[in-house]
């Protein structure tokens, strides 16, 4: 473990799977004992919503830049980000002690990607994105690819294969 993590991205379209890879894939990385580290890109528009509830919570509300709370060990953090710099969230993760940080969504971002179809329609995105390193649908894509392609329905093979991924970047 460094301070030097992974970077990998899941990107596709709502409903595409997204999240349920990107735990699955927690999950997975975690019982190998790697250090994960999530950031997911809130699609629905407008600041996601949080009940304040906590002291921490009213301090962020009360107008903090960034509030953060901890307890055995565990820290929960929350922060105003100036919109026009959303790496920042990045930049911060990747000061931690994470073997691999995972980004759910920001499709224009420049880092290896795993994208997600759930019919031929959905094709078109990979025009749209960069450094795409594997594609899961439920069906063999049309489209001419250079990278690895995984049925939606074979989640031992894609999974083992990331994880062999993301080992192999951290020895580079």
């Amino acid at each position: 473990m460094g301070l030097n993590p992974v970077i990998l991205q899941v990107v596709g379209y709502q409903n595409s799977g997204k999240t349920t890879l990107v735990c699955r894939l927690i999950e997975e990385a975690s019982k190998q004992k790697l250090r994960v580290g999530t950031i997911k890109h809130h699609g629905h528009g407008g600041a996601p919503i949080s009940k304040p509830i906590k002291d921490s919570d009213k301090h962020y509300a009360a107008g903090a830049a960034i509030s953060a709370v901890e307890g055995d060990g565990v820290m929960h953090l929350t922060a105003q980000l100036d919109e026009t710099d959303p790496e920042f969230m990045l930049s911060f993760l990747t000061r931690l002690p994470l073997d691999v940080i995972l980004i759910e969504g920001y499709k224009a971002w420049h880092y290896p990607k795993v994208v997600l179809l759930r019919d031929e329609k959905d094709e078109e995105l990979l025009d749209q994105v960069n450094q795409t390193i594997a594609v899961i649908s439920q069906q063999q894509p049309t489209y001419s690819m250079d990278f690895p392609f995984f049925n939606r329905q074979d989640e031992q093979s894609y999974l083992s294969w990331l994880l062999e991924y993301i080992r192999g970047q951290k020895h580079e």
